[in-house]
């Protein structure tokens, strides 16, 4: 097992623990709850296989979800997150992305920034379109959404940045 591997189960353990140990308990005035879990799959590498991302997606989406008791909410998200990353990247990466050599910890603040908020989301209007589950309520979907993705990119881009290696 080379280092890359033992970094990628060390963030996937990590960003698991964190989300279902932590952050399932923070709910600011209903609309707000971080969910950074999801850096995880932002975050994966790019040449990496797509059916392995997409897969850990899943599993790691499971996992949120059984902690959660949230019924496959996370997992469906994920795995969506998953699937269309490749179409993000390429819209906020450009030709980078099209040469396969994205480094996240040296890519602009800018396209680091929108890669994050397009991510989010996209994935939070999933998990909480399922959640609520009722055209009614595209309101409260909405104010779920843009809430939660806020608290959700911030805390996405201070968790990259403290735990980014330095630039030599």
């Amino acid at each position: 097992m080379n280092n890359s591997n033992v970094n990628i189960i060390i963030q996937f353990v990590s960003l698991l623990l964190v989300q279902v140990l932590v952050l399932n308990h923070v709910n600011f005035l209903e609309y707000i709850n971080p969910y950074p879990y999801i850096l995880f799959i932002l975050l994966f590498p790019v040449r990496a296989n797509r059916s392995l991302i997409i897969f850990l997606s899943f599993l790691l989406g499971l996992l949120v979800d059984i902690f959660s008791d949230s019924g496959g909410i996370h997992a469906a998200a994920c795995v969506t997150l998953a699937f269309i990353r490749p179409a993000i990247l390429k819209f906020s990466f450009g030709m980078i992305y099209e040469h396969q050599s994205i480094k996240f910890s040296q890519t602009e603040f800018g396209r680091r920034l929108v890669y994050f908020s397009i991510g989010t989301v996209i994935h939070h209007f999933m998990m909480f379109s399922l959640e609520v589950f009722n055209i009614s309520k595209i309101i409260l979907v909405l104010q779920k959404t843009l809430f939660s993705s806020i608290f959700t990119i911030i805390l996405s881009l201070l968790i990259t940045v403290l735990f980014s290696r330095k630039r030599r």
